[in-house]
C-alpha cells in the first residue's frame, strides 16, 4: 500500500505522517517521501517549517535537503527521483508515506504524467539568448513557435519562457501547464487530505509566519545570501525569502512582511484546497491531536476491501 497524506499549509501533515509512520510500526515499517518542492533545498529550514532530526523521531525521511540553493527545482527530476525512492522503501519491505502540499509534486509521484526532461546544451543555448536578447525578445520568439503557450506565459517570467522554449525544441510540442487526471500509476493507493476550519487555519498561518522570524528566518537568509541565494532562480521568490531579504534590504518592516508571508500563505492555501479538492481519491478527515488515527482507521478500511 502507497500513502499519501495531504492537505493545506500549516495544518499538520507533517506531525501526522511521522504519527503514522510510528502507527504503522515506526522506522522498520515506514518511511517518508516529502512533496514540498522548498523542502529540496538544503538549508531553507526555517522558511519551509522543514522537520529536524529530532521531530522526525527515527523515520527516515527521503527527498529532502537534496538540492543545492543555487539549482533549478525541477519536477521532472523530483518525479524520477521521489519513485526510485519509492520503489526502494517498497523492496525494502516498508510502507511509503507520501507528505505534502504541493499539488503537482504529489501528482508527479502517483499519477500518470510524463514531465518532458531537460537538455543541458539546449537550456544553456536558450539562457545564453536571453541574456543576449533580453525577455520581451524571447517571448516574441515563443509567439512564433507556441502561440498557445505565449498566451498563457507572462513575458516577465524568463524561466518559465525559457522553458516552453526547451520543451517545444526537443519534443515539437506545446508546453502547457499540466493538469493531472487523477489516473494513479501505482495499485493500492491511498490519499487521505486534511482539512481545518479556516478560522483556525489562519490562525495557524499567523502564528507559524510570527515563529519564523522568532527562530531565525533572518539569520538564515544571510546565510543563504553568502551562498547564492540572491541569484538563486527559485528560492529568491519563494514566500517567506522574498519578504525576508526585502527586510534585509531596508524595504520592509519584520511586521510588514509578516503581513506579507501571511497574506501570500492564506492565497496559496486557497491553491492547494482547490487542487486537492479536484482529486476523487481524496479522502477528507479533520486535523487536530491523532489525526493519524483517523488516516490509520481508513487505511484499515482500504486494506479489508
Amino acid at each position: 500500500m502507497i500513502i499519501a497524506v495531504v492537505g493545506p499549509t500549516a495544518v499538520g501533515k507533517s506531525v501526522a505522517a511521522i504519527d503514522l509512520a510510528h502507527d504503522l510500526g515506526g522506522p522498520e515499517a515506514a518511511e517518508i517521501i516529502s512533496a514540498d518542492a522548498l523542502q529540496l533545498y538544503r538549508g531553507m529550514d526555517v522558511g519551509t517549517a522543514k522537520v529536524t532530526q529530532l521531530e522526525r523521531r527515527g523515520i527516515q525521511h527521503h527527498q529532502i535537503d537534496v538540492l543545492d540553493i543555487s539549482q533549478e527545482a525541477s519536477v521532472a527530476a523530483y518525479q524520477t527521483q521521489a519513485r526510485r525512492d519509492l520503489e526502494q522503501i517498497v523492496g525494502r519491505g516498508r510502507t511509503p508515506i507520501i507528505v505534502g502540499g504541493s499539488g503537482l509534486y504529489v501528482s508527479a509521484i502517483l499519477d500518470r504524467i510524463d514531465f518532458p526532461g531537460t537538455v543541458p546544451e539546449v537550456r544553456m543555448r536558450l539562457v545564453a539568448d536571453l541574456e543576449r536578447f533580453g525577455a520581451p525578445a524571447m517571448h516574441e520568439r515563443l509567439k512564433r513557435v507556441d502561440p498557445a503557450s505565449a498566451a498563457l506565459i507572462d513575458a516577465r517570467n524568463k524561466r518559465r519562457v525559457i522553458r516552453a522554449l526547451e520543451v517545444n525544441e526537443v519534443t515539437g510540442r506545446s508546453f502547457q501547464p499540466v493538469f493531472p487526471r487523477h489516473t494513479s500509476h501505482y495499485e493500492g493507493v491511498v490519499v487521505v487530505g486534511l482539512s481545518m476550519p479556516g478560522e483556525e487555519l489562519d490562525a495557524r498561518i499567523t502564528l507559524r509566519t510570527q515563529r519564523m522570524f522568532d527562530d531565525g528566518l533572518l539569520d538564515e537568509v544571510r546565510a543563504l545570501s553568502g551562498r547564492g541565494l540572491l541569484t538563486a532562480p527559485t528560492a529568491r521568490t519563494a514566500t517567506g525569502y522574498r519578504e525576508a531579504l526585502a527586510v534585509l534590504d531596508g524595504d520592509m518592516t519584520i511586521p510588514e512582511a509578516i503581513d506579507a508571508i501571511t497574506t501570500a500563505t492564506r492565497k496559496l492555501v486557497k491553491k492547494q484546497l482547490t487542487w486537492f479538492r479536484r482529486d476523487p481519491r481524496v479522502i477528507w478527515v479533520e486535523a487536530g491531536e491523532r489525526s493519524s488515527d483517523r488516516i490509520a482507521q481508513i487505511i484499515d478500511r482500504s486494506a479489508s476491501r
